[in-house]
Parts: structure tokens; C-alpha cells; sequence
């Protein structure tokens, strides 16, 4: 298993936590399936199939946030509600307003909702005891958030908050691009956004492409800064690199992926060595990423 997109936490240096006292805090939470009128429900699932909720490797940890949510079919919703307004205007003579069509959606769901086919998903989580970061496998804010808020209701003594730095990235991939050394141990690739401040918000981007010349130094002079930049540590693992701090496209290169699969036997030395090469290389590179982001 590896991670693909990351947002980064911060747990306070005195945190102390380990593998079997996690593990208890889970499972009194586990993940329960969606009844009655319930439309989503919350809680921890094991890292893989019939494996503990807690998989530890030295001072590393992984758990897996479990979601189960009824999916209801919107277009058949808005359907049904057409055809009851129709029903409704016709028999009492006057037209729906907009609240009560509203409401009429609302029921419609509520009846369907007892029959409406559950669907899961999960998001993973690494605990990094030797930098005390927390660090959340989501695409977007609203996912890992999601994962923060249900960690805090399982346990009050695990404060987290969004990684600070001393220098924002936006400025770090802006000076990168104008000639200022990039961090140790990597380069940059061919993927760009530049974007303006103001009211504009105008933007530029760059996909597959040669991010040298004239052109980018104009756009930085007249006021761009950089929001993404495509970048690749040490040969061994790409990435883009966010404003917001998020590290997204993480990809493993060859090298990584032919260590993990020459040294497994089967599938359970594939997933225990997929974490650990895993949490080794990435914790590597963003020591070296947040080392470049200090004054």
C-alpha cells in the first residue's frame, strides 16, 4: 500500500503513544453499518482484510478511518418530486413554492433511504512517532478534516494541527523558479501553476512542459506566484507540491517498487515491506522538503 495525495499534521513533542494503546482507543469506535434512517456512518476499520485496526513498524503506525453511506439516486429523486408537485399543483390549484418543493425532496429520500444501497469507502492514516506528524492519505481538505474530527472524538490526548512553516511554499516554489538553490536532493519538473493575487486570480499552467525561459521569468516579475510545482526527490519519488502545503501524484519511482516486490514472497511481506519502505523514503523527503522551508 502507498500513499498518493498527503496533508500533513503536527503532534505536540510530548505525545507519547504506542501501537497497543491505539489500538484499544479504536475499537471503541469501530465502523458500524448504516440502518434505519442513518445516512453515513464513522469508524475504524482494520489496515487490510483480517488484519488488526493498528499495523505498527518501529516508530511507525497505520490505521484506516471506515466510511459507509447511502448513496440515493438523484435523478430518480428529482423525478418523483416532479411527478408529486405535478399531483399536488393539480389537485389544490396553486403552484409549489420553492420550500415546500424542497421539503417534498426531503421525504422522498427519507422513504427511500431504509432500501438505499450502502457504499464504503476508507482513508488511511500514518502515525510518525519519530517526528511526531500525523499524516492523512486524502485528495481533498474536507476528507482529512474528516479524519482529524472523528481522531479527536476517539482521543482527547491526540492534538493535532496543520504543519506551519517559516517560509510559505507558494514563496519557496517562486524563488526555486527565478534561480534560488531548490531544495537539497531535488529537482523540478514539468508540471506549473502560477497564479496572481488580487481580485484577477489569474492563472497560468504548465503540463508536460520545459519550465525554463523567458516566459515563466515574466510572469513571476509581473506578480505570479507558484501554487504547484511537479518536483522529484533523490530519483526515487515524484510529487506535486501545493500553496495549501499538500503533497499530491505521489508516485514511488521503479527503483522503490523493484525493492518491495524482489524482497516479498507473498501477500503479506508485500503489504508489511510496502510500509515500510513506504514510511522510510517519505519521511526522508519531507524532512529534506520542510528542512528547505526554514529560514
Amino acid at each position: 500500500m502507498q500513499f498518493k495525495n498527503i496533508f500533513i499534521y503536527q503532534l505536540p513533542d510530548t505525545i507519547d503513544l504506542t501501537p497497543e494503546t491505539l489500538e484499544a482507543a479504536l475499537a471503541l469506535k469501530p465502523l458500524l453499518p448504516c440502518t434505519g434512517l442513518d445516512k453515513q456512518t464513522r469508524g475504524w476499520v482494520p489496515c487490510r482484510a483480517g488484519g488488526t485496526l493498528v499495523h505498527a513498524a518501529g516508530e511507525h503506525m497505520l490505521f484506516t478511518l471506515g466510511t459507509e453511506q447511502k448513496k440515493l439516486p438523484i435523478s430518480y429523486i428529482n423525478r418523483m418530486a416532479k411527478e408529486r408537485i405535478a399531483g399536488i399543483e393539480e389537485q389544490q390549484g396553486y403552484k409549489v413554492g420553492r420550500k415546500e418543493a424542497k421539503d417534498i425532496k426531503e421525504a422522498i429520500a427519507d422513504e427511500l433511504l431504509p432500501n438505499a444501497f450502502p457504499v464504503q469507502r476508507s482513508t488511511s492514516v500514518w502515525l510518525d512517532m519519530a517526528n511526531k506528524r500525523l499524516i492523512v492519505d486524502a485528495g481533498s481538505s474536507s476528507k482529512a478534516e474528516e479524519v482529524l474530527e472523528f481522531l479527536n472524538k476517539t482521543m482527547d490526548a491526540l492534538p493535532a494541527s496543520l504543519l506551519k512553516t517559516d517560509i510559505s511554499p507558494s514563496t519557496a516554489m517562486t524563488n526555486w523558479l527565478i534561480g534560488d538553490n531548490v531544495a537539497s536532493g531535488f529537482t523540478i519538473d514539468r508540471e506549473l501553476v502560477l497564479r496572481s493575487g488580487g481580485e484577477s486570480k489569474s492563472t497560468v499552467r504548465y503540463a508536460n512542459h520545459t519550465l525554463e525561459g523567458e516566459v515563466i521569468m515574466a510572469y513571476i516579475a509581473e506578480g505570479k506566484r507558484a501554487t504547484r510545482l511537479g518536483m522529484t526527490w533523490n530519483d526515487r519519488i515524484s510529487f506535486i507540491f501545493t500553496e495549501e502545503m499538500q503533497i499530491k501524484r505521489i508516485e514511488f519511482l521503479e527503483i522503490i517498487k523493484e525493492e518491495a516486490t524482489t524482497q516479498a514472497d507473498n501477500a503479506d511481506e508485500l503489504f508489511e515491506l510496502d510500509f515500510v519502505l513506504m514510511t522510510g523514503e517519505l519521511s526522508k523527503m519531507l524532512n529534506d522538503l520542510l528542512a528547505a522551508l526554514k529560514e
